[in-house]
């Protein structure tokens, strides 16, 4: 009778990921180490992979976008420029006008490694397709400008945004007040006021300050605020919920002087 002849079992290859380590696994196999996706802990681990919560129109949100360390500091005229044409972009998409899905930049400030933005939107979907329009636009402006200006042979591609947005609903006048005090005072907060380019400006230039109307040093103003010619404002939307529009103001008005809390948003 002739011999059985021996069953091999199939081999996986396992090919070495970027970080040199074999991700493979066999079917029913635990993995060894790490697991991919697997996000970092400490100060900059970023925002957690939870389920965002329900989002209603007349609630405003704060959010926080962080950059790669690679692009360095925001404050600049080029990547201020950058910033400027990603917010004209969603004009041009008119996501404002959508029916049941509108999004609404209202506020903006850009500081040396992160973005602070007051948004409206009619749901946590049109939030994050706001976002994401956004960040997709800023990402290409800013790769553009970034290679431009260190003069690369090969554009800038990548990642500008690596990190989840942070944000935080607003859901009471008190805390609508706190939110335009943290995002239009935030170079106080982190002493950009001192800064050359920062010379002779009361309100914060990298921002959309000279656009509020609630400065409790212009309560008497009757004229728009005159801003030298060289400016250009960020362009964005009047806001439309109660909270953002007048419910703040029954917590008193926002000096330009006002230094925001210490403690960290995001």
């Amino acid at each position: 009778m002739p011999r059985l002849r021996k069953r091999h079992v199939q081999q996986q290859l396992r090919f070495p990921d970027k970080n040199g380590q074999n991700r493979g696994r066999r079917k029913g196999e635990r993995w060894r180490g790490k697991k991919p996706g697997r996000k970092p802990k400490g100060l900059r681990a970023g925002s957690p992979h939870k389920v965002r919560p329900t989002l209603e129109r007349r609630f405003p949100v704060h959010v926080v976008l962080r950059t790669h360390r690679e692009i360095g500091n925001l404050r600049k005229r080029h990547l201020y420029k950058a910033l400027r044409e990603a917010t004209l972009c969603l004009f041009r998409h008119e996501l404002n006008y959508k029916t049941g899905s509108a999004f609404r930049i209202v506020h903006v400030s850009i500081q040396s490694n992160h973005i602070h933005l007051l948004v409206e939107a009619d749901h946590k979907l049109a939030l994050s397709r706001g976002m994401q329009s956004f960040q997709i636009s800023a990402a290409k402006h800013i790769n553009r400008e970034f290679s431009a200006r260190a003069r690369l042979a090969v554009r800038r591609r990548g990642s500008v945004f690596p990190d989840r947005f942070h944000q935080e609903i607003i859901t009471n006048p008190k805390q609508a007040r706190n939110s335009l005090a943290y995002v239009l005072n935030n170079w106080r907060k982190h002493r950009e006021d001192r800064h050359e380019l920062a010379r002779g400006w009361k309100v914060d230039p990298f921002s959309t300050g000279v656009l509020f109307m609630g400065w409790k040093e212009r309560e008497d103003a009757v004229v728009l605020w005159k801003w030298r010619d060289t400016y250009d404002p960020l362009p964005v939307y009047l806001p439309k919920t109660w909270l953002l529009r007048e419910g703040w103001t029954k917590h008193g008005g926002i000096s330009y002087f006002e230094i925001p809390s210490a403690r960290p948003v995001a």
